[in-house]
């Protein structure tokens, strides 16, 4: 139970990696805290300093999430619901991380990182209903965060309990409520 314990701090640990602060520190040496929306992920990272900084940024936070979920599953051994768990704490560390005074970014490449190195068909699942939604809602954020909404009923068919799709479920309700200022701007217009 120890080692479940340490996986669950070393996952918030992993996610307190802020890409999108180090890109800019090493190719700006700037803080992109401090420009654009002040928001250190993937999306602000290429508004501000362009496409390499997106995908630099998008790449190690989505590696974040990925790692936590391989480690526990092929170093560690544990059980996809500690898998789970961890990448629920790898994604805590990445929205609140310690060492920029528990502002981060919006989890999403973590998120997809995570998720789809627990299930790697969920890629085909996110990238096919954000297809079908963006014709309809005309924005990344709707289209993007409802496309995740496929991913627990996609779990539910595909697994033999019900607690990865509810932890699942929780994580997105979790990415809703990060976005929930941005949701309410876009509803606005």
């Amino acid at each position: 139970m120890t080692m479940v314990w340490l996986y669950y701090l070393v996952s918030y640990i992993v996610g307190n990696i802020m890409f999108g602060f180090l890109v800019s520190k090493l190719l700006k040496g700037q803080d992109i805290r401090e420009h654009g929306s002040g928001n250190v992920g993937a999306r602000n990272a290429g508004r501000v300093y362009g496409k390499k900084a997106f995908v630099l940024t998008f790449l190690g936070d989505a590696l974040k999430g990925a790692a936590v979920v391989l480690a526990g599953r092929y170093l560690l051994h544990f059980s996809e619901i500690v898998q789970m768990i961890g990448l629920v704490f790898v994604i805590v560390g990445h929205l609140k991380p310690i060492v920029l005074r528990f502002k981060g970014g919006m989890g999403i490449s973590t998120f997809i990182g995570g998720i789809i190195a627990f299930e790697p068909l969920l890629a085909s699942v996110i990238v096919l209903a954000f297809l079908v939604l963006y014709p309809f809602f005309k924005s990344f954020t709707f289209a993007g965060l409802g496309s995740f909404l496929f991913i627990p009923l996609f779990l539910v068919i595909n697994t033999n309990n019900w607690v990865i799709p509810a932890i699942a479920s929780g994580i997105i309700l979790l990415l809703i409520l990060a976005h929930i200022v941005n949701i309410k701007e876009r509803i606005k217009k």
